[in-house]
């Protein structure tokens, strides 16, 4: 169930990639993050593959005293049929030699499904991220999350994930 799903969502992602690819856009206008990792690794009975995108509109990047700042929007769903959508916004800071370091924040709305009940619909993430540009368009990250609902419901268990990183601006 779980690749049928995957198979659905990456062909959906790559269509939509492949009809831009022939529109007139300025360069580097979007970036999409697709990733896949682990949700909730530290909780053995708890933990699933994970598997999300974000958008990001590099029109909307601002230079602010906290540094560029940037809206953000994504989701992810887990091999549970747990899901996360969200928006928020990221940091990215060049730390040289192609290597970026992007911290992000994210209220977003979450549904158990099979998968763990984290307490509210209403949960924040917070997020770091490390990446290396191999190109103008292309980079590859690794980023750590924890998602939590500040205590808003009557349990705050929250998940911690880890994830590989496909980064691609066009």
């Amino acid at each position: 169930m779980f690749l049928k799903r995957l198979s659905i969502f990456l062909l959906i992602i790559f269509s939509a990639i492949k009809l831009n690819a022939g529109e007139k856009i300025s360069s580097n206008e979007h970036q999409l993050n697709f990733y896949i990792g682990n949700f909730d690794f530290s909780d053995d009975k708890q933990k699933a593959i994970l598997v999300g995108f974000q958008h990001q509109n590099e029109n909307l990047i601002r230079d602010t005293i906290l540094g560029n700042v940037s809206p953000i929007t994504g989701g992810f769903f887990t091999e549970n049929s747990a899901a996360y959508i969200y928006t928020g916004i990221e940091w990215n800071v060049d730390m040289g030699s192609g290597l970026t370091f992007t911290p992000s924040f994210a209220p977003g709305l979450y549904h158990e499904g099979d998968g763990k009940d984290l307490g509210h619909v209403l949960e924040f993430k917070s997020e770091v991220q490390f990446s290396y540009a191999a190109s103008d368009n292309t980079s590859f990250g690794v980023s750590y999350n924890h998602v939590s609902n500040a205590s808003l419901g009557d349990k705050n268990p929250g998940a911690n994930s880890y994830m590989f990183n496909f980064i691609k601006n066009f």
